[in-house]
């Protein structure tokens, strides 16, 4: 079967590289080589078909012998589970009967014991429900005791507390008046600083601008003189002055 594969695959190169035909589809192949191609895979088939079916019959053959042994062997799976059903369950009911036998026996001790223990414990109720009352009459009245004695205390710390918070009510309330009072003086001297700083801001620019004026007379004084010193010296130099219109 190599060699017809082989054969096809050298087929399709030959017909992928063949030149071809001007204005159709068709295309220029080596006749001879493809004739022998051609010739191989005749040649090769029959023995690849026949080694094809000598391995179908070696299948067949041994799935003919894979089904005759799981026959064979389901036969005596279900032979062998068969017995060891039967001697389950004859193990079973045995086991069942030796199990009922013994929980009606522990039903019989159970029943003697619980009957026991319940006389007994009623005995032992009745002495603790005794104890318990006399406990409880004694515990009540310590309780009570306790209870008048917590009473007492408590209301006396009520009214101590009560006088306390009013002392500390009043301190309180003198302590936000002198915090309002607090803030109403800072407020007072922000406002006051704010005035200060406002009339100082305006003087200084008023010192400014008089400082600044003077200077500008001054300059103007200045360039005056210099004016005049110039045209002197024009004047004496008997140069005529193209500066000055």
């Amino acid at each position: 079967m190599y060699r017809v594969f082989e054969a096809l695959d050298e087929l399709s190169a030959i017909v992928e590289e063949a030149r071809g035909v001007p204005m159709t589809a068709g295309c220029v192949v080596p006749r001879g080589d493809v004739l022998e191609l051609i010739d191989d895979i005749k040649d090769a088939i029959p023995g690849e078909l026949d080694d094809a079916q000598d391995v179908l019959d070696a299948r067949d053959s041994m799935l003919q012998d894979a089904k005759t042994h799981s026959e064979s062997m389901v036969d005596s799976a279900t032979t062998e589970s068969e017995s060891m059903l039967n001697h389950a369950r004859a193990e079973a009911d045995r086991l069942l009967s030796d199990a009922k036998a013994q929980a009606d026996r522990m039903v019989s001790e159970a029943r003697q014991h619980s009957e026991r223990m319940v006389g007994e414990a009623r005995e032992e109720s009745m002495r603790i429900a005794t104890a318990a009352k006399r406990d409880y009459e004694a515990s009540v009245g310590r309780a009570q005791a306790e209870a008048d004695r917590l009473l007492e205390n408590g209301n006396i710390s009520y009214e101590k507390a009560v006088q306390e918070g009013i002392k500390e009510q009043q301190r309180l309330v003198s302590q936000n008046s002198v915090v309002e009072a607090a803030n109403a003086e800072a407020t007072r001297l922000i406002d006051s600083a704010h005035a200060e700083a406002d009339r100082l801001r305006g003087e200084c620019d008023i010192y400014v601008d008089n400082k600044l004026a003077e200077f500008e007379e001054f300059l103007n004084g200045t360039l005056r003189s210099v004016g005049r010193g110039r045209h002197q010296l024009r004047t004496a130099a008997g140069t005529h002055d193209y500066a000055v219109r």
